[in-house]
């Protein structure tokens, strides 16, 4: 009846034309001679048709069958099964053979699905797609054929959009439910569930059915709260975060594919914050509300607790975040010194006061355990004036009542130590500090204001005496010399820990009232004698 010459034949044909196929192919219709008589071609449209209910000539009906797309087939019909003895006026004349050089293009039926066909699923799919979420995917749109019609991956830019509410074509809203995060899928949608008879007035045709290759890169809910993951817990956690304080933290920040948009580890330095405050996006205030000194866990933020549909930089519009956070140390604004002792000796009466010369060693870490400094590795103590300014305020107020043989440890707050700018090298800006202290010497101070006392009765001609070459003036060498001697003697007594030379000097200072770099007899006075002057006159 109808001859059909096989020209092309695709290595793949998951289906065939069967009777009751919709169908849209290009043509050029010629009579045997070679002259054109019809082309789809040139009126540059498919002809779209049903297969089998006589909507074509019955040769054309019967050649369809068992096409695939992008098949190619040449078919002679002969007039009987064309246009007959009457043929049509003008165009094709009676008793004419048709040749019909056809590719086919779409397929469909009223009966179709939507297609699904997952080439690629991550092992861990802790959630998928449901009705009413916010997805986030690039997709390449083709037609049956192959033909691309639109790409989000041109774009450079992912499809954002609701799921199962009316914001998609049907066929995708289907076509989406059940993904996870990072997997791959084609979804074919028939016309019917996409754009249908009319198509979408631009680039796809009416009737054409749409092949979608998908990644799903992003997935939340507008009623999602924030996700903890806890990664690390250390063996002991003395205390919690809460509003208020102020952690330090490493973290990594990527999305939910695992793209990495910001490290704190690669700018070597810990994000600083206070928590509860508002100081960062919602979601991390929130997630970062009870962890522990040392804790490890991660934080899964959808984009209303993020940085919400215009993203930032690095962050895209409506992005889930996920930090994977290390926190290093917190404390609050309204923390004191903490003093632990680990040990003190059975004969504890001499407590250090201000004034007080320490020797002591120390170990010095921060509150995660890494090690800043230690007086054991340099093979000496460590040797200050208690509340004299030698140390951060918060070792002053750590070391007062301690005895000799005492061990303690003394965590302090960045606010009683190096502050929110810390050490250039040494110590991190608004580190909290922890001290392992052993006092092993304490020799007591003079009490406050005197940096020199007598151990016994003070001699009536005391300018007499240190005036040795009797000229009624005292000079700094004299004036030195006599108190060296007076020390040396064990009838006076110097500030301990403080550098000879400058304490007589300001105690001669003190004296030369005039600033003459001389004493005289009526500008001598003792401590006490000031004193009582002072006393008089108010």
């Amino acid at each position: 009846d109808i001859r059909v010459e096989k020209r092309f034949v695709p290595e793949s044909c998951p289906r065939a034309v069967r009777p009751g196929d919709f169908v849209r192919y290009h043509y050029l219709g010629a009579f045997p001679d070679g002259t054109r008589f019809d082309s789809s071609y040139d009126r540059g449209s498919t002809f779209n048709v049903f297969v089998g209910k006589g909507q074509l000539i019955a040769g054309m009906d019967k050649a369809l069958v068992g096409m695939c797309v992008n098949e190619r087939r040449f078919v002679k019909i002969p007039p009987k099964l064309a246009y007959g003895s009457e043929g049509v006026s003008g165009v094709i004349p009676p008793n004419s053979v048709l040749h019909f050089d056809v590719l086919l293009v779409d397929l469909w039926n009223s009966e179709d699905k939507v297609q699904v066909q997952t080439y690629f699923k991550p092992e861990k799919c802790p959630r998928t797609v449901q009705v009413s979420d916010f997805v986030r995917y690039h997709y390449n749109g083709t037609f049956l054929d192959g033909t691309l019609f639109d790409s989000s991956h041109n774009r450079m830019r992912t499809y954002d959009t609701y799921v199962g509410i009316g914001w998609l074509i049907p066929g995708m809203d289907q076509g989406l439910l059940g993904m996870c995060v990072g997997e791959k899928r084609i979804i074919t949608i028939p016309p019917f569930l996409a754009y249908g008879e009319e198509g979408d007035g631009k680039d796809i045709p009416g009737q054409a059915s749409l092949v979608f290759d998908v990644v799903l890169l992003d997935l939340h809910n507008p009623k999602d709260g924030i996700t903890i993951e806890n990664k690390h817990m250390p063996e002991s956690c003395e205390r919690r975060s809460q509003t208020g304080d102020f952690l330090r933290y490493h973290y990594n920040g990527t999305l939910l594919d695992g793209t990495l948009f910001d490290s704190s580890y690669s700018r070597n330095r810990t994000y600083d914050t206070y928590v509860g405050k508002g100081y960062v996006i919602a979601g991390m205030d929130e997630g970062l509300l009870g962890v522990c000194t040392g804790e490890k866990r991660r934080i899964i933020i959808p984009p209303h607790l993020g940085y919400g549909e215009e993203g930032r930089g690095k962050i895209p519009g409506s992005a889930v975040l996920v930090f994977d956070i290390h926190v290093v140390d917190f404390h609050n604004p309204s923390d004191s010194v903490s003093i632990t002792v680990n040990y003190k000796p059975s004969n504890c009466t001499v407590l250090s006061k201000k004034g007080d010369y320490l020797k002591y060693h120390y170990n010095a870490s921060l509150l995660d355990g890494t090690l800043l400094d230690s007086t054991h590795s340099l093979g000496k103590t460590y040797n200050i004036v208690l509340g004299s300014g030698q140390v951060v305020v918060g070792m002053d107020m750590g070391l007062q009542d301690m005895c000799v043989g005492e061990r303690r440890r003394v965590v302090i707050p960045p606010h009683l130590g190096y502050g929110e700018e810390g050490v250039e090298g040494e110590v991190p800006g608004s580190a909290v500090l922890v001290f392992d202290i052993e006092l092993l010497e304490l020799v007591s101070g003079l009490p406050e204001g005197y940096m020199f006392v007598w151990n016994g009765e003070v001699s009536p001609n005391l300018f007499e005496e240190i005036d040795q070459n009797h000229d009624g003036e005292v000079l700094l060498e004299e004036f030195s010399e006599y108190i060296r001697a007076q020390v040396d003697s064990g009838k006076g007594k110097l500030a301990p820990g403080f550098d000879f030379e400058k304490i007589v000097k300001n105690m001669f200072t003190n004296q030369d009232r005039d600033g003459n770099s001389k004493v005289t007899a009526e500008e001598f006075k003792l401590k006490d004698q000031e004193a009582k002057e002072e006393h008089d006159e108010l």
